[in-house]
């Protein structure tokens, strides 16, 4: 999955859930359940992510959305597998170049 948010240092909770497509329930819902995303907060409670929460983000959205894990699974296959980022990354790599590819059949045609 490909997100399509600026290079930032920090995005807010409305800018993630819109990348990921889901509602912010759902990132507040994963944050309480997952402690490897730790949002920065400010006075006021606002939740600010980092590019390393996204990338903690992407890895459980493609664990429980894209696989069909349970948030229990989710949790075990986290500590438990030590590649899962590495998989992950190369699906979205493995995406982007059938992407374009698919670009270059249409041109062709």
């Amino acid at each position: 999955m490909k997100l399509n948010l600026p290079e930032k240092l920090y995005y807010s909770i409305g800018e993630v859930a819109k990348a990921f497509d889901v509602n912010t329930s759902l990132i507040r819902y994963w944050e309480q359940e997952f402690p490897i995303i730790k949002p920065k907060k400010n006075k006021k409670g606002n939740r600010y992510f980092t590019p390393n929460d996204l990338q903690n983000l992407q890895i459980i959205y493609h664990l429980v959305k894209e696989k069909g894990y349970t948030l229990d699974g989710a949790r075990v296959a986290l500590t438990t597998n030590s590649k899962i980022s590495e998989t992950v990354s190369m699906i979205d790599r493995l995406q982007y170049v059938k992407a374009e590819l698919l670009k270059l059949k249409d041109s062709l045609d």
